[in-house]
Order: structure tokens, then C-alpha cells, then sequence
């Protein structure tokens, strides 16, 4: 991939992707971080980036997983008694929201496929409902029905 391709390809995906790591990280300077973090990453890799079938989704996806990485590695020095300044409220209440986060996530690994795939493609990915549509062949209605079921399951479950 050339640098005006990934200028044109994968830049304009920083946006959505700050969202995801907003929503998950709960803090605007370490989303921006993530965000940062993730494009050096691509660009070291944009070789390789022509490959992928729908970048939008792979990059999501990297995302989240540099997101789940780093709460990890902050409950880990956490556990090692080196306590995080966090930005917003106590430290204790930060390490609930990022439990909170742990749960959902791991809530969301034991809903069924379909449900899981749905709720990613439109929370994570902010995807509408025709996008969502297109990739997956289901309904208007069955989409709506599936992310619904999901909700509740998280709900229940949290």
C-alpha cells in the first residue's frame, strides 16, 4: 500500500476507530494513545493491508484488541500494587469501570456467534443497519430481533 493509499484508505478510519477505544478505555487521552498506537502499527504493516477484505472491520477488531490488551496490562500493575492515576474519579471506582468492562466482554464471548457478530458490527464497528444487512444476508427485522436478544443477555448477565 502506498502512503496517498493509506492516507486515502486508512486514515479516515481514525475517527470511528477512537470511538472504540473510547468506549472501552473511558478516557480521551488514552484513546487518542490507542488510536495513535494502532495506525503506527498499520503503517508499519500497510504492506500487507491490500489483503484484507474489509479493512474497516480488520482495524476494528485490532482495536479492540489493543483496548482489551492495555486494561489488562493496567489490572496487572494494579495487582502488583503500583496504582494508576486515573484522569476521571477515585482509583478504586476506575477499577470497577474496568471490571465492568472485563465483564461485558466476557459476556459477550458466550453469546451465540450470530448475536456476538451482530452487536460488534454495531457498537464497535458503528455499522447501520443495511451495512450490517449486506454482510451478514439476515433481515431488517431478524438483525434487530438478534441484537436485542443480545442486549438482554448482557443485561441479565451484568
Amino acid at each position: 500500500m502506498t502512503h496517498a493509499e493509506f492516507k486515502a484508505k486508512v486514515l479516515p478510519l481514525s475517527e470511528p476507530l477512537f470511538r472504540i477505544a473510547m468506549y472501552m478505555l473511558e478516557d480521551e487521552s488514552d484513546a487518542s494513545d490507542a488510536v495513535q498506537d494502532l495506525m503506527l502499527k498499520l503503517w508499519r504493516e500497510r504492506d500487507s493491508l491490500d489483503d484484507r477484505d474489509n479493512l474497516k472491520a480488520w482495524c476494528s477488531t485490532m482495536m479492540r484488541n489493543l483496548c482489551v490488551d492495555r486494561i489488562r496490562a493496567a489490572t496487572r500493575r494494579r495487582g502488583n500494587g503500583k496504582e494508576i492515576e486515573m484522569s476521571t474519579g477515585s482509583p478504586e471506582s476506575g477499577y470497577e469501570d474496568k471490571e465492568r468492562l472485563r465483564r461485558v466482554m466476557k459476556a459477550m464471548t458466550d453469546l451465540p456467534e450470530t448475536q456476538r457478530r451482530i452487536l460488534q458490527m454495531k457498537v464497535f464497528e458503528d455499522l447501520s443497519y443495511e451495512e450490517i444487512e449486506e454482510r451478514t444476508g439476515l433481515g431488517n427485522a431478524s438483525l434487530r430481533v438478534l441484537l436485542s436478544k443480545a442486549r438482554k443477555t448482557l443485561k441479565a448477565v451484568l
